[in-house]
């Protein structure tokens, strides 16, 4: 098993709640609730079970970062870590994740996710080897959005037959899963336009990033418990900052992480085009003419090593890392609020969540 200290940068864990066992009963549950749906599409052929092992490889690797948070919300409330209904719960964020994932790296055209092929590269490739009729990359994405798309149901259905009452924290996962949405949609919208300033940037990185890996799980935990609105709002002030830390980290790492650590090539949000908070912080410090070499420069592939030059050298890559200090501040702060052994919980999460090479 990984420790903490090898995967996150922190051997840290709280008596009774260690991360690195609760992602590992996460997987147990993946995989017991992927036998049912094996059989359920049994009747459509061996086709079937090619995408439903497509999906689950796509889900295998991840941090398991939002179930953590479930689990952390949970515990907050007052819920019993060792209860297998929530470790169930917990585990349906996977599939969202996943869904949001296949997604996105549609939308963004991406060749690789987690060191492999993403699903439409993934299917495009199994078009040419199969020899099958029509263009390989319209099949490729019409399988990955498919199977986004069939990951989201599996959400909806694990979550609902966690054997836990739902109804109440069910409204908040539908919060989440529009939030993201919308965060998308944002997101896309800003790849249209030249530039982004930081508060814009910043309002894709809440809605996009934040609220869906950390607050929506921190609360969906928590109502699952019985949590009331006071206890929400302080997972919120802990929550918000905490998701958008981990974002940014997430946008230091898409220019500046080790391909070998982060499973992408080194640059890639800056051959995506990405217009993110490092970007706009750039543009904050750089010269008319600079700025408008940056804003050309983006979504080349030929200008990658040129413009990581240009983020570090005008002072955004510092910048970025004292965002990331300020929230993580933040999160210290308010954690003040939060009873054990949540709160130490929570402490070990934010160092793996912002002190992280991948």
């Amino acid at each position: 098993m990984i420790s903490p200290a090898d995967d996150h940068g922190t051997d840290s864990t709280v008596p009774g709640l260690d991360p690195d066992r609760f992602r590992a009963l996460v997987d147990e549950e993946l995989e017991a609730f992927v036998v049912h749906q094996r059989l359920r599409l049994a009747p459509l052929g061996d086709q079937a079970g090619e995408y439903v092992d497509a999906a689950v490889r796509f889900v295998e690797g991840g941090k398991r970062l939002r179930p953590l948070f479930c689990l952390a919300g949970w515990t907050a409330a007052g819920g019993n870590p060792a209860d297998t209904r929530l470790v169930r719960a917990a585990a349906a964020l996977e599939w969202l994740q996943g869904s949001a994932l296949a997604h996105d790296d549609v939308m963004d055209d991406s060749d690789t996710r987690r060191g492999r092929p993403s699903l439409h590269r993934e299917f495009a490739a199994r078009h040419v080897a199969e020899g099958r009729v029509g263009d390989p990359e319209a099949y490729g994405r019409a399988v990955a959005i498919l199977l986004g798309d069939l990951m989201l149901s599996w959400c909806d259905e694990m979550f609902r037959d966690c054997g836990l009452d739902v109804s109440a924290a069910g409204a908040v996962l539908d919060e989440c899963k529009t939030e993201v949405v919308a965060g998308q949609l944002l997101d896309v919208a800003g790849q249209t336009v030249p530039s982004l300033s930081v508060d814009e940037a910043l309002r894709v990185v809440r809605y996009k990033a934040a609220k869906y890996t950390v607050e929506r799980p921190l609360h969906i935990g928590a109502v699952l418990a019985g949590g009331d609105a006071a206890l929400v709002e302080t997972l919120s002030a802990v929550g918000v900052p905490l998701g958008e830390a981990f974002q940014l980290r997430d946008d230091v790492l898409g220019v500046f992480g080790d391909p070998a650590e982060t499973g992408k090539p080194a640059g890639d949000d800056l051959r995506e085009g990405k217009r993110t908070v490092l970007v706009a912080r750039a543009a904050e410090r750089l010269s008319p003419a600079e700025r408008q070499r940056l804003h050309e420069g983006l979504g080349h592939a030929e200008h990658v090593a040129e413009l990581s030059v240009m983020l570090r050298e005008s002072g955004a890559l510092d910048a970025v890392e004292a965002d990331i200090d300020d929230r993580v501040e933040a999160v210290r702060d308010a954690l003040a609020d939060v009873e054990e052994p949540a709160r130490g919980f929570l402490a070990v999460l934010l160092d793996q969540a912002t002190r992280r090479t991948r």
